[in-house]
């Protein structure tokens, strides 16, 4: 059965039942991944998934049920499932659901055709010769691997609300691995888009460059003083503690933003932007997973909060508007609150005159432990780093097996310039992060 004559007979079975307050959540996917090895195909994995979830209000509590069999038998059984589910609950707890009638931005770009899996190989493993003639440090170890993955959502609702949504996207990685005869080090780079539009050769020059600068370098001295943050790692770094900026977190105390909307909050040249229009967001998309529209929105403005990400829930908790950042990371899943593209407004300088003004420093270009060394709570941190020395206003010797530590709140306030070449590393979901390097005081570097 497809969706369509499937969501028609939950929505028939519902009014039967006498239920006036319900919603069916649609989510499917497909993904093709091919990885190459030494010159051959090393994996293969081919899979489609996804389903509905049900929820539906009986006296004040919401009951859920979820399926991934769309059938005549199913479309009843969600429904009478979903009702049992919320006869059971014990407390009520206020639900909502998305009205119909909104207006929703325009997407100017559409779902392509993806690669066949013969077109996709062909792609890995042309990749990977690339990945090999780029330099002499190559070695085996190095390997490629090219995806592509498809998405749809539905949501409709008992409030009139009928939104969908279909997006594709492909891309290759090329992951090599380079020796000197002493050492050996690896790194990765990504490009995301219709196949032919991918330049192999110039995707594969990158990551060797990258994976070579990892190479050699000494442990830098113990000290306070000047750090540049490049843009993957900035990225990366922002990405860990999104979490401060969602609503939920605030109301939970799991955020010290938490009140803090019109304060102040980071120095007066950051601006910080979540998108899901961005032209580098492969997957951008005008609905959350509760129906509401999404905007561009500032989350901090030239230093001062403007506004957490809500969802329709959090949103009635602070008695304000959903902000459309409402995301479900599977049909199954509870509403939670994620950003689409959240990134840092690149500034005026570009990197030289950012370097120029570090002075002596650290540059920063790769971040490890993010899980373990960062406490998303608290903003503290202290993670393995990787980068080089700025002496006079220049990149200098290669650094690296060092940490940097800091406070993440802290070093918001204390960002004293940013370059402007802001850059999103190539995300493979819905929920992506960028940054342009960023020059940050009063960081600590452990080295020895």
């Amino acid at each position: 059965m497809e969706f369509t004559e499937f969501k028609n007979a939950v929505i028939a079975e519902a009014k039967a039942l006498g239920l006036t307050d319900y919603e069916l959540y649609y989510q499917s996917g497909s993904d093709l991944s091919v990885s190459a090895f030494q010159h051959e195909i090393n994996q293969f994995s081919s899979s489609i998934d996804g389903g509905v979830c049900f929820r539906c209000l009986v006296n004040g509590k919401m009951g859920y049920a979820s399926t991934q069999a769309l059938s005549a038998d199913q479309a009843k059984s969600i429904v009478a499932h979903a009702m049992e589910n919320a006869a059971s609950l014990e407390a009520e707890e206020e639900e909502f659901l998305c009205p119909g009638g909104k207006t929703y931005a325009p997407l100017d770009r559409k779902p392509y055709t993806l690669p066949s899996t013969e077109e996709l190989i062909a792609a890995v493993l042309d990749t990977q010769d690339k990945l090999y003639a780029a330099d002499p440090s190559v070695i085996d170890g190095t390997s490629a691997r090219g995806l592509a993955q498809t998405m749809r959502i539905a949501i409709c609702n008992s409030k009139g609300l009928d939104v969908s949504y279909e997006s594709s996207v492909a891309g290759l990685i090329a992951m090599p691995t380079v020796s000197d005869g002493t050492e050996m080090e690896n790194d990765f780079s990504a490009k995301l888009g219709k196949l032919d539009t991918i330049d192999a050769k110039a995707l594969a020059d990158k990551a060797v460059a990258r994976a070579k600068g990892n190479l050699g370098g000494e442990v830098p001295t113990t000290q306070a003083c000047p750090v540049i943050f490049d843009p993957e790692a900035m990225s990366d770094l922002l990405q860990t503690f999104s979490g401060i900026f969602s609503a939920e977190s605030a109301q939970k105390g799991l955020s010290r933003l938490a009140g803090q909307e019109g304060q102040v909050i980071a120095a007066p040249c950051v601006t910080l932007v979540d998108d899901p229009f961005h032209p580098d967001n492969p997957m951008p998309i005008n609905f959350d997973a509760e129906g509401c529209p999404t905007y561009k929105k500032n989350i901090i403005e030239n230093g001062v909060l403007t506004t957490l990400l809500y969802n329709m829930k959090t949103a009635a908790v602070a008695g304000k508007e959903t902000t459309g950042n409402a995301f479900k990371g599977s049909y199954t899943s509870p509403v939670g609150i994620e950003p689409f593209t959240m990134y840092l407004a690149g500034g005026d300088l570009t990197e030289e005159e950012l370097l120029a003004k570090a002075g002596n420093g650290v540059y920063i270009t790769s971040l490890g432990g993010l899980h373990a060394g960062a406490n998303a709570i608290t903003g503290d941190f202290s993670l393995q780093s990787a980068g080089f020395l700025i002496e006079n206003g220049k990149k200098a010797t290669h650094v690296k097996s060092f940490t940097v530590a800091g406070n993440f709140y802290q070093l918001l306030k204390n960002i004293t310039a940013l370059a402007n070449n802001t850059q999103l590393p190539a995300p493979f979901d819905m929920t992506t992060f960028g940054a342009p390097s960023v020059l940050v005081e009063g960081l600590s570097i452990a080295g020895k």
